[in-house]
């Protein structure tokens, strides 16, 4: 079955960017943004810098390469992930946590210390959830967390989480497809025609390479931290892919803002 979607008569739609979000640790808190100054061959600023290893999982900060994310602590993995509530001071390097029937973290987790203590304060949180022994550890050089190996920008067409919505008769909260970029304004499912296309976002070019394809981690309420929702049956059921959302490469960067214009370019 191909994704439904509206009939396109002009490449040159366009959309706008409706806001910009960051993950500093891996599986942790999204934090908004209003602005973000891409670089050209970088990943999205402050993003993936961190994740929380739950039992070795073989990284190697000498040689950096892509590692599964079911090796670290995330909504795929362990739903009660999304019950913490996170926050990162990028200048001070201090991170904070809080979780229901836990006293309050807070440490700087640029250093080794800092990350220790919030690997030993994550244990109690998780208890019986977790494999373990977990380690946070640092991305080093310009290697991210993040879930494709080629390292990403991720964008997700709010057009296309509202054609779920009416299919499952239910609201879907973005906040499930933990993409750095929501743009709307698209019809549905364009955007699975875009990879091997540039979009112009405000002054920025995005060279898009690959469509998203989800998994249980959108199955998670954002809020209450509990599976709630088979995302990817609807989808497959309703749309025939389990796809929301793409991957893109900074090809040319600049200062990017809610409100910003978002198009392919011819």
């Amino acid at each position: 079955m191909a994704p439904e979607r509206l009939p396109v008569q002009d490449d040159n739609m366009s959309g706008r960017l409706q806001s910009i979000w960051r993950y500093p640790v891996k599986g942790f808190t999204p934090e908004p943004l209003d602005a973000a100054l891409l670089t050209a061959g970088e990943n999205f600023p402050c993003d993936r810098l961190y994740a929380v290893e739950d039992g070795p999982s073989g990284f190697d900060p000498a040689a950096p390469a892509h590692i599964s994310k079911q090796k670290f602590t995330v909504l795929a993995k362990i739903a009660r992930v999304a019950q913490v509530r996170t926050g990162f001071d990028e200048a001070s390097g201090i991170w904070t946590a809080e979780a229901p029937g836990h006293p309050g973290f807070r440490a700087e987790i640029t250093r080794e210390a800092g990350r220790d203590a919030f690997a030993a304060w994550l244990t109690d949180v998780l208890a019986g959830d977790i494999a373990g022994p977990l380690k946070m550890l640092p991305a080093p050089d310009h290697h991210r967390f993040t879930d494709h190996p080629r390292g990403s920008v991720s964008i997700v067409n709010l057009a296309s989480v509202q054609a779920l919505e009416a299919r499952l008769g239910r609201p879907v909260d973005p906040r499930r497809f933990r993409a750095n970029l929501y743009v709307d304004g698209w019809p549905p499912w364009i955007e699975t025609e875009w990879p091997g296309r540039t979009l112009r976002v405000g002054p920025a070019r995005l060279d898009v390479f690959s469509s998203i394809v989800r998994c249980v981690a959108t199955h998670v309420d954002p809020d209450r931290g509990e599976r709630d929702l088979d995302v990817t049956a609807g989808l497959y059921e309703g749309f025939g892919h389990i796809l929301c959302g793409v991957y893109a490469s900074v090809a040319r960067g600049g200062t990017i803002a809610p409100g910003d214009e978002v198009a392919p370019l011819p």
